[in-house]
This record gives C-alpha cells, structure tokens and sequence, in this order.
C-alpha cells in the first residue's frame, strides 16, 4: 500500500437556506466535494493494490471521524438526470451506494434513516423514468425523502441534517426546486398533487404529477378524501404506495404478507402496459354500447378477476376510482422502472395507484461496504438499548404516573394518535393491553371516537402530541367541547421542539384551546406537578380538561415516583418571594423564571417567581396579589400570542389593574415560524432562556446597560 499526502483548503460546508435562488445554495455532490473538513488542512489517501482509496481527514485535537464507505456510482452523480445514462447493473451499485450514504449520514447525525433505507430503489427508478424538476414528484413523509435530497443536488449538505441553518427533514420548497411542494404532517400530496395536475390541464402543459404515499398515511381521512375527488376529476396523475407493513390489513402483526411473486410481478406488468389498457378501455367501451347491463356485469367481472390476483383491500382503491397496479416488489429496479415506464407512457389514463412493497430493514448487498457499515447498524431511534442510563422524559413520568392512576380506576382508557406511539406508553400497554387504542394519523377520529367512550361512562386520556391535535380541532370544539363532554386531552411535544423544527412545533395549543368556553386549561412545571395533573384530570366529569407537557428531559431527575394529587381547579402557587417584580410563568416556563430569579438575585434584584398552573380558569386572586404587591408583572409562556398572557391581560385589563401603577409584559414564541435547530438554540432565538427573561426584567427596571452585558 501507498500513502499520498496533499494539502487542500478548508471546506465551509455551512448550509443556508435562501427562497430566491432554490438550486445554486448547497455544495456539488460530486466526489471532490462529498466531504469538506472545516478545522483540517491536510488529507491523506491510502491506496491499495487494488485501487480503492479511503479518504481520512487529519483532525485537530478534539475532532471525530468515523470511515467513509465508497460510493463511485454515486459519486457520478450531480442531478436526477444522471440517471438517465446508467445501466441495470450500474442502477444496483447506485443502491449500495445510497444505502452506504445513508447509513454514514445516521452515523454523523444520529438521525433515524429507516424510511429512506426502504424506498432506495424507488426513489432511484422515479427518477430514471420520470424528469425533475419539470415532472412533479411529491413526497407524503418527509423521513422518506433523504436519497431523493441526495440524488437532487443536496448530498454535501445531508451531514447538516436537521440542524440549524441545515437541511431540512422535509422536503422544502424553499430548499430545492425539486421540492414541489412541502411534506408536513403526512396525507397531503395527493390532495396537492392533484391540484397541480388540475392546474396543468387548465394550462395546457404535460408534467407528469407522482405523489408517493406511505402505510402510515393510509390512516389518514384526507388522503381518502383527496383519492375519492381524484377518482370524480379523473385527471392524469400517479399514486404510489410504498407498504413497508403490509398496511392494507387492519391488525399489522396478523397481516397475511402480501405475495411477491413470478406470478404477480407479471401480473403488474400486464397492468400497466399500453396494449392491456387499450383492451381495457375498448372492451369498457363496447359494453356500453351493448347496455348498461352489460357493462356493469363486465366491470364486476374485470374488478372480482383484479381483486382475485390483488392482495386483501386492493379493490378499495378501484372503488375511489384510480386504477390499481401492483403488487410490485419494491427492491427489484427492473420491475419498478419496467411498470413506472408504462405508466408514464399512457396519456389521458385517469389516475394510477402503483402498490409497492419494500421492507424498512433493507440493508446494502456488497460485502465489503457491510463490514465497514456493520458498527452503523444499529438505528439510533429503533430501541434504547440502555434505558437506564437514559434521561427520564415528561413522557415517561406521564405513562408511569397514567399507569399508577389506572391501576385505582378500571375506566381510564388511553386514545393515541398521530406519527407513531411514544416508547413510554408501552408501559401502559403492558398492563393493559385492552384499555389503550393506538388509531395512527387518524386525529379526528380519536377525538370524536373519546368522546363517545366518555359517553359511555369511560375516562378516556386522548393523547395527541401539540401539532398533530392542530387537525382535529372542528372534533374539539363540536363534538367535545360544545357538548361539555370529559375528554382529558394530553399534549405532548408542546412547544419547541428542537431539530424537527416547525413541522411539528407545538406553539398553539394553548391559544387555540384556551378560548373554547368549557375548557379547563392546565400546564405542569415539573414531573411532580405532571403527576399531579393527571391525578386532577381523573377527577373531572362535568367537562373537558387538557393538559401539555413538552419534549425533554424532567427537572428533577432524582426525584421517586409517586402517585399524583389532585390540584383544585384555578389555583397556582407561589415559589419564590420577592419585593421588585414578579414573574408569572406557565408550564416548563417556570424553570427559566426560576434561572432568571437566580441571575437577578446576584445583582441585588428581590424576585417573585409564581407558578400559574392553569390557563383557563385563571387564578385571579393570584393575578391580584402580583399585581397588588409589584410594580412589574412578566408573564413567560412557550406557546403562540394569543395565549395564557392574553388572558391575563384580559382580566387585569377589566379588573381595572392597568389603569394604576402596575406594568406588564408578556414573553411568547416570535409570530414567526422557528426554524430547525437544538433545543437551547431554539429557546435562544425565540428570546425564552433565563438570561432573556432577567433581561427584559432588568429594562422594565431601567437598567438597560446590565440587561445588554446579561446577553452577551
């Protein structure tokens, strides 16, 4: 073996996002650029006898690097229409190659990459046959999108994944011009890749529309909703079903696998081709010139024949009106490119459901690049393989302080729904089995569906992390609220949310479920006062109640567990005595008021901290008290304007308070979308840390100068 060494000049693989220009801000993808070193100024390359190098950066001190698979197919390709060039044999290697990418991409990350490891081949055969960025390709799950982000121009910049001022973990309109439209909460790219195709028929231009879907979204009402109205517009566009789990079957674990097969993959072929639509189509049309009966016998006769080499469901599609091919095997590139081809050769076809199947634990074929992955293998997101080293989360104490409350009332039932069950309530589900209802991305249905087992005499928990119950809020109001109906609604994931960024944001929650008149609106500071909150849901039957708690670690990680008590209902509490300003926080708020007393009491400021509690009805006797004993009043909320400041506002507006000698500010979350980065970095930007708190503390008290030098 030799070694060359070389020098290069530091790379600044810095990502920023810019709407005005789509294509021209990430890096080339080639290989001269698939990995920059911004601290390294030198490069050696090993070369072996048989001609294959490894790239190693000289680190400074402190720097980690782990070894980087080769890719040559990939490292040919810059665009999708690479692609067009390569030969069967060369389309296999490109995914091992994507597939060795992606699992480099979760090793720097720690981001999970399951889903794009399923559809490698999939996402390789729609670009072959299709042309981006003219043809439209929308993506239902934006988990599944990273070899499409690699394969479109952005690979140099995947390390940055979901960082700040990185690439997103969605597909971005504002990102790529091969992003058409954004992926958010999964369900919606039928229902936008069907407005483009309208839209394209009233203009008279020919893209084709691909919207790819996932087993996930095929529990989503919109996404039948939006096939039914594709099926009555009958515009040209292509559904494709990418089934990791056999989703069609209610009950996932005793699914019958769906046939991959000689036999169905010829089937599919058939299908899709040109000479057995026509047929089709001229035998639909000369039934019909017979008579109605006839064709109405011919077209139970074509359905029953289809549904017979289908799998189990398959005519539910046929009968919203798109025209069913599949099964397909997922992983086979000839038979994807073979059907997709014949596909988008078919003109004025109505729409076209492609059925394909994959499997999420897909790995790379080459032997070599399996050695070098094997310490990758392990998904980072799959399981804790030590959960007790693990930090403590408000999730687990919420399921266990559930549990202990379930074990005294055989009528709390647990509703979830929404991307996946957290990990924790398996602790429920453990013990009991029968009372937990986990219905996927159907909100609505989960909260009507608790309304009615409240109806029935039951408690039921409805948990919905906070951007997810944003969909089923028609559900909230009419048939919860308005009916006063005790449904305990549980939100999760409330406020920021770190590096899944804005998409699933819970900034709103507060707002839009504190103005519902029966509402009673309630947010702990701390795991113990969660525990609490539980204990106090429980108790209330005469109306609805919800509470949120956010992602993240507890505050008080050596604290026992114990069974909750309930609080009564519109009253907080005071933490901290003070004399010069009072800080009034709601929720995990709480904790940086408490940092903040912390700071202000080094420079001589008395600080009162008190902890709301609830929202809606709001602790007025409290409100009075600061308002009676300050002379500066700060509320800190992690949610949207409109929220627990509003209402306090509200009464101290009306009480009169505001027309004396009490001054007031609220502290809430920018009316702007706060973008992907950690946690600290998002607290940062929307101006919630301790340090701002005491800040705006400090100006209210006239001492700007100290409130500059606090943040810098």
């Amino acid at each position: 073996m030799t070694s060359v060494s070389l020098s290069i000049t530091p790379a600044n693989n810095h990502f920023h996002q810019n709407p005005t220009n789509n294509n021209n801000n990430f890096p080339s993808s080639s290989s001269k650029s698939a990995i920059s070193f911004p601290n390294s100024t030198s490069v050696s390359i090993s070369v072996s006898s048989k001609g294959q190098g490894r790239l190693c950066a000289l680190p400074e001190v402190g720097d980690v690097f782990s070894e980087k698979p080769p890719t040559p197919i990939l490292d040919t390709i810059e665009t999708p229409m690479h692609l067009k060039n390569l030969t069967q044999k060369e389309l296999k290697q490109l995914a091992d190659d994507l597939r060795s990418e992606l699992s480099y991409i979760r090793n720097e990350t720690q981001k999970s990459v399951k889903a794009s490891m399923s559809v490698v081949e999939l996402t390789i055969a729609i670009h072959r046959v299709f042309s981006a960025p003219m043809d439209k390709i929308l993506w239902d799950v934006g988990e599944q999108t990273y070899a499409h982000k690699i394969l479109t121009g952005r690979r140099s910049a995947m390390q940055t994944l979901r960082q700040k001022n990185g690439i997103s973990g969605y597909t971005c309109r504002s990102e790529s011009e091969f992003d058409p439209f954004g992926a958010g909460h999964g369900c919606n790219s039928i229902s936008a890749g069907l407005g483009l195709a309208v839209a394209r028929d009233i203009k008279g231009k020919r893209e084709r529309i691909v919207a790819v879907i996932s087993n996930e979204s095929t529990m989503a009402g919109q996404l039948y909703e939006a096939m039914s109205n594709a099926g009555y517009i009958d515009s040209d566009m292509i559904v494709i079903l990418n089934d990791s789990r056999q989703s069609l079957h209610p009950k996932l674990e005793e699914a019958p696998k769906t046939p991959i097969n000689a036999l169905s993959s010829a089937f599919s072929k058939l299908q899709s081709s040109k000479l057995f639509r026509k047929y089709r189509e001229a035998a639909k049309g000369l039934t019909k010139r017979i008579g109605k009966g006839m064709y109405e016998w011919a077209a139970k006769v074509d359905e029953y024949a289809r549904g017979m080499m289908g799998p189990l469901g398959s005519t539910l599609y046929e009968e919203l009106g798109l025209y069913y091919i599949g099964p397909v095997d997922g992983h086979n590139i000839d038979d994807l490119i073979c059907v997709l081809n014949q596909v988008a050769s078919l003109d004025s076809t109505g729409p076209v459901l492609v059925h394909v199947i994959t499997k999420e634990d897909k790995e790379v074929r080459d032997e070599n690049q399996i050695k070098i992955l094997n310490k990758y293998k392990e998904d980072p997101y799959d399981s804790d393989p030590q959960p007790s080293s693990r930090s403590k989360t408000y999730s687990d104490r919420f399921a266990e302080a559930l549990t202990m409350e379930a074990q005294l009332d055989k009528d709390i039932m647990v509703v979830h729904a929404g991307m996946g069950m957290e990990p924790p309530l398996k602790l429920f589900q453990e013990q009991f089995p029968d009372r937990l209802f986990d219905v996927g991305m159907a909100e609505q249905h989960a909260v009507t569906f608790s309304a009615g087992l409240s109806c029935g005499g039951l408690k039921p928990f409805c948990i919905i992390p906070s951007t997810f119950l944003q969909r089923a809020y028609d559900q909230v109001v009419h048939d919860v609220d308005r009916q006063k109906i005790p449904v305990r609604f549980v939100i999760p994931c409330a406020g920021l949310v770190g590096s899944d960024g804005p998409t699933n944001c819970g900034a709103f929650d507060i707002t839009y479920m504190s103005c519902l008149p029966n509402m009673i609106v309630m947010a702990p500071s701390d795991e113990v006062e969660l525990a609490n909150m539980v204990a106090t849901a429980s108790c209330i039957d005469d109306r609805p109640v919800c509470f949120r708690y956010p992602r993240g670690a507890i505050v008080r990680s050596n604290s026992s567990i114990c069974h909750g008590v309930p609080i009564e209902i519109g009253k907080g509490r005071v933490l901290v005595e003070g004399k010069d300003i009072a800080l009034l926080g709601y929720g995990s708020m709480v904790q940086n008021c408490l940092r903040a007393q912390s700071l202000l009491s080094e420079l001589g400021i008395y600080v009162t901290v008190a902890d709301a509690r609830f929202c809606k009805p709001l602790d007025i006797k409290l409100v009075r008290q600061l308002c009676e004993n300050h002379a500066f009043l700060i509320t800190v909320e992690e949610g949207s304007i409109g929220g627990f400041g509003s209402h306090v506002a509200q009464f101290i507006t009306l009480d009169g308070r505001l027309d004396g000698s009490i001054k007031w500010r609220p502290i809430v979350l920018p009316d702007n979308y706060v973008e992907q980065a950690s946690p600290m970095e998002q607290l940062s930007l929307a101006g919630l840390t301790g340090h701002h708190i005491a800040a705006t503390a400090l100006s209210l008290l006239g001492r700007t100068r100290e409130a500059l030098l606090l943040m810098r």
